[in-house]
């Protein structure tokens, strides 16, 4: 099979390339997907570049997720699953939740995963949203209900033009939540707006604070972006017993345990590939339900062929606002 591979880690156009590989076999309680979109998140650059490296023998087949139609399955699968249109969640690297490595990634044609990370996508969802899904839903999901549901809560949704920011306020309004949104500028305030926050504000005027609290008096959630840059924000605005989920980590916060114990608030930290494979599966049943519902959306996309997977790359790093997919076929 055609598939984009590396031995190494480094720069995309040093060590990315495109060739033929063997095309994997499904396992025991897997699925093999013939893979038509696959979507490169920031994480998949970093594995790449060897900022967060993972041990790997021979070549590595990048990225987590992806859309495709299951064309074989292994021992101890429904047969009747071959033919379906699924998105695909974390096949490669690193499993979930500590699980063993899938074989493929999904920049290839054929990706191998264990069944529950291949999801029957709905009829309605376009192979784009499809796509699109994977990480960022996944950890959006899990910022706003690790903990409980956010339903009848006011959420801060910092960075709510990004990926996961994205997803976290059609997540979040889907499941009944007042959703206030950050944004850098004009152009990110429209994508926001579009994914139904009740305000949009830009997080560069003076009077943010003031102009959150318009609308809502406190603010019970906050799905954090930037947590060194907003932690001040975010407490000005945190509920007493608050929470602050964060997910990123550009730089290291100092923290101020005196304010952050005057709001009883609690700081909850997450990183997808730690979490329990159980969790992450009835979350992507979730998300399943919200996208049959017509909750969700796809992000803008930037769509490049396999043979250009390094300039796609490079899109991700180069901080391009949406979704860098790769056509497979």
């Amino acid at each position: 099979m055609r598939s984009a591979f590396y031995d190494r880690t480094g720069p995309a156009r040093e060590v990315l390339q495109v060739g033929t590989v063997d095309t994997p076999e499904p396992g025991s309680g897997q699925v093999r997907v013939r893979v038509r979109v696959s979507a490169v998140n920031p994480t998949d650059t970093k594995t790449r570049d060897g900022t967060t490296a993972r041990p790997f023998d021979g070549v590595r087949v990048p990225h987590q997720d992806g859309v495709g139609e299951i064309d074989a399955v292994g021992a101890g699968v429904d047969a009747a699953r071959v033919g379906q249109r699924v998105w695909l969640w974390l096949a490669s690297p690193g499993g979930a939740g500590g699980a063993p490595l899938a074989e493929w990634g999904t920049a290839a044609e054929y990706c191998v995963v264990p069944q529950e990370q291949a999801v029957p996508l709905p009829e309605s969802a376009s192979d784009e949203l499809g796509a699109c899904l994977g990480v960022p839903a996944l950890t959006a999901y899990h910022c706003l209900f690790t903990g409980g549901s956010p339903h009848g809560t006011n959420v801060l949704v910092a960075g709510g033009a990004g990926a996961v920011g994205h997803y976290a306020v059609e997540i979040a309004g889907w499941a009944g939540a007042t959703v206030v949104a950050t944004v850098s500028g004009p152009e990110k305030a429209e994508l926001a707006k579009q994914a139904g926050a009740d305000l949009v504000v830009n997080y560069r005027e003076p009077d943010v604070e003031q102009q959150i609290r318009a609308l809502v008096p406190q603010v019970d959630r906050v799905v954090e972006v930037a947590l060194a840059a907003n932690l001040d924000l975010d407490l000005g605005l945190l509920a007493n017993g608050g929470t602050i989920v964060t997910y990123a980590a550009a730089q290291d916060p100092t923290i101020p345990v005196r304010r952050l114990m005057t709001a009883n608030a609690t700081l909850r930290f997450v990183l997808l590939y730690g979490v329990a494979r159980e969790e992450l599966a009835a979350a992507a049943r979730e998300i399943t339900v919200a996208v049959s519902e017509g909750a969700l959306s796809p992000l803008p996309v930037q769509r490049f062929p396999l043979d250009e997977i390094a300039a796609a790359h490079e899109a991700v790093e180069s901080g391009t606002t949406g979704k860098v997919l790769v056509d497979i076929g």
